[in-house]
């Protein structure tokens, strides 16, 4: 294997990475996740018979999920110093 063709594959593993990188803080990423625990809680509060307010209940590990996205920043940059 030459030199320009082990670049290459280095070129293309980083933009891989980058881009799962952009992916991984993307809105669109939490907002998916945030959209799929809602629904998923919303299906085992009616599978557990659990009537009281489900549509409102089922909101708060919603919620907890974006504020721990929120704060989690906050948590990195105090861990990198």
């Amino acid at each position: 294997m030459n030199l320009e063709e082990e670049i290459k594959k280095i070129q293309e593993r980083n933009k891989r990475v980058e881009m799962d990188k952009r992916w991984e803080t993307s809105v669109t990423r939490r907002i998916c996740i945030a959209i799929l625990t809602y629904v998923v809680v919303v299906i085992y509060s009616y599978l557990i018979k659990n009537f009281d307010n489900v549509l409102l209940s089922s909101i708060v590990p919603v919620i907890g999920f974006v504020l721990s996205t929120l704060s989690l920043k906050v948590i990195r940059k105090i861990w990198q110093k």
